[in-house]
């Protein structure tokens, strides 16, 4: 069975279909919002799809929903909406009092540690990252030394958050079994 066709109850009881969802967006916080949207647009190809705006604590629709997400006295923050070649949303959010942590890659803590993105150039993007403020962590790594070009570096934003880049699709890098014991 494959994991798609697990049956569940839907919220009114009835059974339906899992199936894979699609990533909409995902939102990361930044100590300077001019400046982190010349480095996504510059850097990685990022197109602005809305400019930056300021939402405040009120009680207008956005303001309401914030006070569900963040609580009361959250104040007011600046946000600006970016979307990736293939259509994924990304919410660049600075709040007031935004802080850039010693150390932002708490691996250990639940929550999104790093995201990804695919370059064939992984080499070229990672240098561009680093010329534009941010820094590579570590070496290319092969994930296939010798047998497959599959590469992999984690970089970080000059803000501190992870960026890994591969250099082929995630389905394809891990369906050859990159972690499996092989014998030829």
């Amino acid at each position: 069975m494959r994991q798609c066709d697990i049956t569940i109850l839907s919220s009114i009881g009835k059974p339906q279909m899992t199936f894979p969802r699609t990533f909409s967006h995902i939102g990361i916080s930044v100590p300077d919002l001019d400046e982190a949207v010349d480095f996504y647009t510059t850097t990685l190809g990022w197109y602005v799809i809305m400019p930056a705006t300021e939402v405040v604590s009120d009680d207008s629709a956005i303001g309401v929903m914030c006070n569900d997400v963040f609580g009361e006295g959250w104040g007011r923050f600046r946000i600006a909406h970016l979307a990736t070649g293939d259509r994924v949303g990304v919410e660049l959010f600075e709040f007031e009092n935004a802080q850039k942590p010693v150390n932002n890659f708490e691996y250990w803590k639940t929550g999104v540690f790093h995201f990804c993105v695919q370059d064939p150039d992984l080499e070229g993007l990672a240098k561009r990252i680093v010329e534009n403020g941010g820094k590579q962590r570590m070496p290319v790594r092969e994930y296939y030394p010798g047998e497959k070009p599959y590469r992999m570096v984690y970089c970080e934003d000059p803000f501190g958050n992870l960026i890994e880049i591969y250099s082929h699709s995630y389905e394809l890098t891990y369906s050859q079994g990159a972690y499996q014991n092989r014998t030829e």
